[in-house]
């Protein structure tokens, strides 16, 4: 949504969208009870991420508040609450399958 609202990224094609969909594309296909921890990881990685860039450079905190216009504010929230739910989901998906001593 960033991307498609006009924010400028160093290069083509994005870099959040090469390593979210590398990410979603391992987890789906990956039969591992630890495959689910990628999900997780990357999760993690995006909202550090955020939170970095937004201490940095104010970039982060900028998307929220309308800084790349309303594309960019729905962009932002939407993939803050995707990688917080594949942050929750795959910390719990990893942890029933250790229980179950897979």
């Amino acid at each position: 949504m960033l991307w498609a609202s006009g924010v400028e990224f160093p290069f083509y094609p994005p870099p959040g969208l090469l390593i979210l969909a590398g990410g979603a594309a391992f987890v789906g296909l990956v039969k591992r009870a630890w495959a689910p921890g990628v999900g997780a990881f990357l999760g993690l990685f995006v909202i550090a991420g955020f939170v970095l860039s937004s201490v940095v450079s104010g970039a982060g905190i900028g998307y929220l508040t309308g800084d790349a216009g309303a594309g960019g504010v729905i962009g932002t929230v939407t993939q803050l609450a995707g990688v917080a739910v594949a942050l929750v989901a795959g910390s719990i998906a990893v942890g029933r399958e250790r229980r179950a001593g897979r």
